[in-house]
């Protein structure tokens, strides 16, 4: 499998150890992130056919750049997807798409791409006053809005 050098991300198709099982990472759905009924992003879900492991990529309402990352991203063994919301902001800065641990300290880079943002989780979910939290596999092809906190 081909690996980019200090990335987290390998390419779209991947092989496994045996030549004729080829696993393919396909399209599975998506999470529309909305504020006040309008749509200020979205997460792209995509999962292998034999591991069913999950790959994310969020998409901000206004940001046309493309990733300069190639590939699909990982998350650690033992981490999961999730999208932190925080509480007192507004607008596409007011969601991200992190890997989040079961129990512990969780760190994050913040939307302006240079705070790292450290924050409590219990059982999968942010335990903050500034931050909450909710999982990608079990909001998959919903549209969940962020104004107030899911339970």
């Amino acid at each position: 499998m081909p690996k980019y050098e200090n990335t987290n991300y390998f390419m779209f198709e991947m092989q496994s150890s045996t030549p004729k099982n080829k696993d393919k990472v396909t399209y599975f759905g998506v999470i529309n992130i909305n504020e006040n009924s309008k749509n200020i992003g979205a997460v792209d879900v995509w999962r292998s056919l034999i591991t069913k492991q999950l790959f994310c990529e969020e998409k901000r309402l206004g940001i046309l750049d493309i990733a300069d990352k190639i590939g699909m991203p990982q998350i650690k063994e033992g981490e999961v997807w999730a999208v932190a919301v925080n509480r007192f902001r507004k607008g596409k800065d007011r969601w991200r798409l992190i890997s989040i641990t079961k129990e512990g300290r969780n760190e994050f880079i913040d939307t302006d791409e240079e705070t790292k943002i450290v924050v409590e989780t219990s059982n999968y979910k942010i335990i903050d006053d500034e931050w909450w939290s909710f999982l990608v596999s079990e909001n998959v092809n919903k549209s969940i809005e962020i104004t107030k906190e899911l339970n």
